[in-house]
Formats: structure tokens, sequence, C-alpha cells
């Protein structure tokens, strides 16, 4: 019988938030069992808290939002695919901002948190979602199949009809190798749609250190100067299409595995670990979550 985990000692991380630009601390503090996982606004009145459940899903515009009455957190997807591949059933997130900080886009700095401080066993029995039959979500080109499995496996298959981010898969079984092989993939972002996504008052904190940027479409000097100027960050001369990070890919196929890590975030938001095979078609947090709101429909 397998039994439940928060972690073992309390820990903090800090950073810049991707859409408000805002400096965010959040606060990882041990939990009771059966908690399960709390994001806790400390900077408003009260200090609500939101629970890690795809039915508080309000948004899922670059990042999945959660939002319960007047409280709300955003970009929680990162954390939750590190708390769902380390088995971390419990835990209280303090935060003092409406985002969790984005760090370097990837879920590495929780991971390497969770690694040194270990995780403790908990009294209460561990429950399961698990797939007995296969089942097919489509929506227009997006499609998520869930197929029995004795463990959690996952494959992502993305295509943007881009020159430069080309068809792409990713895939993992079980969670021995996340820490290696997705932990650390970080999200991205195309150049021509940041202009428009400042415009829908996002990405305000993003830059060439927390998101792979890819410039596939030529764009002028002058518009480049303009997102360069509007994101605070230093113009950049731009020749050739292509990758623009100070960092060059970790993986060829970097992007895809960075839409597994957010894959299994976002479908850990069943507040369940997951025994099946989940064969996804290209996934994105909305699509994502509303597959999270109907195993919920199914464990309910």
């Amino acid at each position: 019988m397998s039994k439940q985990f928060t972690i073992n000692e309390s820990f903090s991380l800090s950073g810049k938030g991707l859409h408000t630009g805002l400096n965010i601390e959040a606060k990882f503090l041990p939990a009771a069992e059966n908690t399960g996982i709390i994001f806790k606004r400390v900077d408003l009145e009260g200090a609500p808290e939101i629970p890690a459940l795809a039915t508080y899903v309000s948004a899922t515009e670059r990042g999945t939002v959660l939002k319960k009455d007047n409280a709300s957190v955003s970009t929680i997807e990162h954390i939750m695919s590190a708390f769902m591949a380390h088995g971390i059933d419990n835990c209280i997130i303090e935060i003092n901002a409406p985002e969790v900080p984005i760090l370097d886009g990837s879920a590495k700095f929780v991971v390497e948190a969770l690694n040194k401080i270990g995780k403790k066993e908990q009294n209460a029995e561990r429950k399961f979602f698990e797939v007995k039959e296969e089942m097919t979500f489509t929506n227009g080109n997006t499609t998520i199949k869930l197929l029995p499995a004795d463990e959690f496996c996952a494959e992502v298959t993305i295509d943007f009809n881009s020159p430069i981010l080309k068809k792409q898969t990713a895939s993992i079984c079980g969670f021995t190798n996340y820490d290696k092989e997705i932990s650390s993939a970080r999200t991205f972002v195309f150049v021509r749609e940041i202009a428009l996504l400042l415009q829908h008052n996002l990405i305000k904190g993003g830059d060439l250190d927390n998101a792979i940027v890819i410039y596939d479409q030529p764009l002028n000097k002058e518009a480049i100067t303009d997102i360069c100027n509007k994101l605070g960050v230093p113009v950049i001369e731009v020749e050739d299409l292509g990758y623009l990070n100070h960092r060059p890919l970790a993986w060829e196929n970097e992007p895809a595995r960075h839409k597994l890590l957010d894959l299994i975030g976002d479908l850990s938001l069943i507040g369940l670990p997951i025994k099946g095979k989940i064969v996804a078609e290209k996934p994105g947090h909305g699509y994502n979550t509303f597959v999270a709101q109907e195993i919920l429909k199914l464990i309910k």
C-alpha cells in the first residue's frame, strides 16, 4: 500500500513573475495528510487559499491560472509538474503575488530544492486515478488519449508549422528520468507573438533567460526595438532566423519536452497521481486542464 508524502522541511524560491514582472517569493511548507497542494496568497487580506485542482482553473492563456473567490494564482504548472514527478501529495505554498516566480522557465529549481530537502512519508493511504479503458478527447487539431498502464507514461507531439521549430516528440515512462530529461526544459515563445502578448498584459517579466525565444518570421529593426523596449531588455541585433537565447537548447526537442512538463503539471490538477499512459497531440494548457476537469468528474 502506497502512502502519502509531504516535503521534509520548508524552503523558499524567489524571482521575477513572467507575466507581472514583479519580484515574487514562494515559500513551500509541509502540510498534513489529505491536505493536497494549496496555494496561499499571503499578500491579500485573510491570506486566502486556492486548492490546486482543475475545478478552480479560470484561464489558460500562456499558463494555467487558478482562482477561488477573488484570489488567483497563475503559472503554477511547473511547480505542479515537479510535485507530481516527485510524489508530493501535500504542501502549502505561500506566495506574495498573483503568480509564482518563473525562475528559468522550467521546473529545474523546484526539483533541485526537493532533492535537497527530501520528502516525508505520512500515515494516510495514497490513492490513484487508474485508467481502466481507453479514453480519447479531441478538439480541433488537439487530441489527448488516455490508455491503461501500470505506471504513469506520457508522449507528446508538437507541430507549430514553423521553419525553425519543426515537429517534435517527447516521452517519459515512470518518473525515474524526469529530473534529468524533463525538469530543466524551458518554456518558449515566438518573437512574432510577443507584441500581442504584451497588449494582453502578459509576459511583462519575459526575457532571454526565462524562456526559449524563437525568431521564425522576419521583423524589421523598428519592431524588434519596440519589443525589447517594452520588455525592458537591451535591444538585440537579429540577422538570421533561429533561437535568440543566451543559453543554447539543452536538447534539440527541448520545446516538446517542456510541453510534456506542462502536461504533467496540468493533469496533476486532478488531485491524484495517475496510473495510465497519456498520448497528447498538440496539447496546450486549455485542453490539458479541460481533460483534467473531465477526469475529476469520473473521480467524484
